[in-house]
């Protein structure tokens, strides 16, 4: 019996070794094999597969990929100020990376989980930020690191005023958040982009923001 196979892993997942060997959407991929490699909260597999070249010839390759689900991340922006509410916390693969200190500035994120994109982002702006967000905008969809990573960040927007704001330390303590909030003015985030901020969906956010969103001319 073996751990997220054929026996249940910490987080009660079977079959982790069959993900992709049903896909046919591409005739040039013919997924022959999976091997689960781990799955001690997320899931990292090594899938051997045929693909078809483009001069039409079969080629073997065995690639890993690692699994940690779809996310759903958020800009709060407050138009008439012209601010953004950001969260500040520590991250370790940053910080083993040549970061600094790992305390990344970021647009407030999560996993969706069980949710569908919009609830899950509705949850993680309350529990990072303390705001609870009204109507919110779908910005895009996107693939973050799609050379090994299978995640599909889902993008959006929000407004948000000052007095909805509880607070500046957020995060759920059993999972070890610990959370600041940050407001900066948006021409100020967005000259740190490079500098303090440096999380690729968060500078994506005040791209879009700046370019097409609520601050575009």
């Amino acid at each position: 019996m073996t751990k997220g196979i054929d026996e249940p892993d910490g987080r009660g997942r079977t079959g982790l070794h069959l993900t992709g060997l049903d896909l046919t959407r591409n005739p040039d991929v013919v997924v022959k094999h999976v091997d689960l490699l781990a799955n001690d909260w997320y899931v990292l597999r090594a899938t051997t597969y045929d693909i078809r070249k483009s001069d039409g010839s079969w080629q073997t390759e065995r690639r890993e990929t690692y699994d940690r689900g779809n996310g759903a991340t958020i800009l709060l922006y407050d138009p008439a100020r012209r601010t953004v509410l950001l969260t500040r916390q520590f991250r370790f693969p940053a910080y083993v990376n040549g970061h600094p200190d790992g305390m990344l500035l970021e647009a407030a994120a999560g996993l969706l989980d069980e949710d569908d994109p919009e609830s899950a982002i509705r949850r993680e702006a309350v529990e990072e930020t303390g705001v609870e967000i009204g109507e919110v905008e779908h910005v895009f969809d996107v693939y973050m690191s799609p050379g090994s990573v299978t995640e599909k960040l889902h993008f959006y927007a929000a407004p948000y005023q000052a007095d909805e704001q509880r607070g500046t330390s957020h995060g759920i303590a059993e999972e070890g958040e610990d959370i600041e909030v940050v407001e900066l003015d948006i021409d100020k985030a967005f000259a740190a982009i490079g500098g303090d901020i440096v999380d690729a969906k968060t500078i994506m956010l005040l791209q879009w923001a700046l370019l097409s969103g609520p601050f575009a001319p």
